[in-house]
């Protein structure tokens, strides 16, 4: 069966309240990406970045327009659906980015990213088991792990693929066929440490932010700027974390000096916003979960049409 036949025969349900709570999840953490400042190179609400074509106003009309699609990616998981219904959701969600913003991608690999782990917690919600990152990462190899590796060495014709393949990188489909690391092993360990030591909130995602640049192979970097560019992004957010990161006094002065380094040289690590935007997600349902929010019986099965 195709995607768009797969799409037509699903089935009706409620939109059950735990679901419901993943996907908005999901668009407060895109938020939470979007309000941090200062961000070397990315739009935020006190400037636009290394961006020409995007501002805060244009992303906060994506994440209007994507508010109903991360609860369906939650509903698709729950329901235990092959990765190509997965797929087409992400393409239709795509198209409803498009559209509000006037044709400017400036959701499309969190789309990817947020949509697959929504669906892990659907899976997980479905099976009334406990939401927490090693629960996600597991389901998330074992249900699509093998569609997902079969899907990353297609051939695409997305600038950031094309990047990967001429650089020998890992593209963002082959981190996800990997269970994001970068995510899993990085981002998320160094967020979730961060807040228990009772760092702020924005220092520990700014943090969080320069630990994913120092180790993603982000392809927005490099389409924007060759290797070089890659490797110098990485070593200055090394540098940043080594001098003692976002603890410093001057760790805000540092960092818009990159941001202004970064607008200079039309650098934007956007691959690496999105991984930020992901283990904002996991905070939010892991704090839900232990709160007891997702609490109550399994997911009834659908009836069908």
């Amino acid at each position: 069966m195709n995607a768009a036949a797969a799409v037509a025969l699903r089935p009706r349900v409620v939109l059950p309240a735990a679901t419901a709570g993943v996907g908005r999840a999901a668009v407060v953490a895109l938020y939470d990406e979007l309000a941090l400042a200062p961000k070397p190179g990315l739009v935020s609400f006190a400037d636009s970045g290394s961006h020409r074509d995007m501002d805060a106003r244009t992303f906060m009309r994506s994440l209007f327009a994507l508010r109903r699609a991360f609860p369906g990616f939650a509903v698709l998981g729950a329901q235990d659906m092959p990765f190509e219904w997965l797929e087409h959701e992400g393409i239709l969600a795509e198209a409803r980015m498009l559209q509000a913003t006037g044709g400017i991608n400036t959701h499309r690999g969190a789309i990817f990213t947020l949509g697959l782990l929504c669906a892990c917690a659907g899976r997980l919600l479905a099976e009334g088991r406990t939401l927490d990152a090693t629960s996600i990462r597991r389901t998330l190899l074992v249900t699509w792990g093998e569609a997902l590796a079969q899907r990353a060495h297609r051939p695409r014709p997305s600038n950031g693929a094309c990047a990967a393949r001429r650089h020998g990188l890992r593209s963002a489909g082959v981190e996800a066929a990997l269970g994001f690391p970068a995510l899993f092993e990085t981002a998320w360990p160094t967020l979730r440490d961060a807040l228990a030591r009772g760092m702020p909130e924005p220092a520990a995602r700014l943090d969080t932010l320069f630990a994913t640049m120092a180790v993603l192979d982000d392809t927005n970097l490099v389409h924007r700027g060759g290797i070089e560019a890659l490797h110098d992004v990485q070593r200055a957010a090394a540098a940043y974390l080594a001098a003692g990161g976002s603890a410093r006094p001057d760790a805000l002065a540092h960092a818009r000096s990159l941001h202004r380094a970064f607008v200079r040289r039309r650098l934007s690590p956007g691959g690496s916003a999105d991984v930020l935007a992901a283990a904002c997600w996991l905070q939010r349902v892991c704090a839900a979960t232990s709160a007891g929010a997702w609490a109550g019986p399994r997911l009834a099965p659908a009836e069908p049409r």
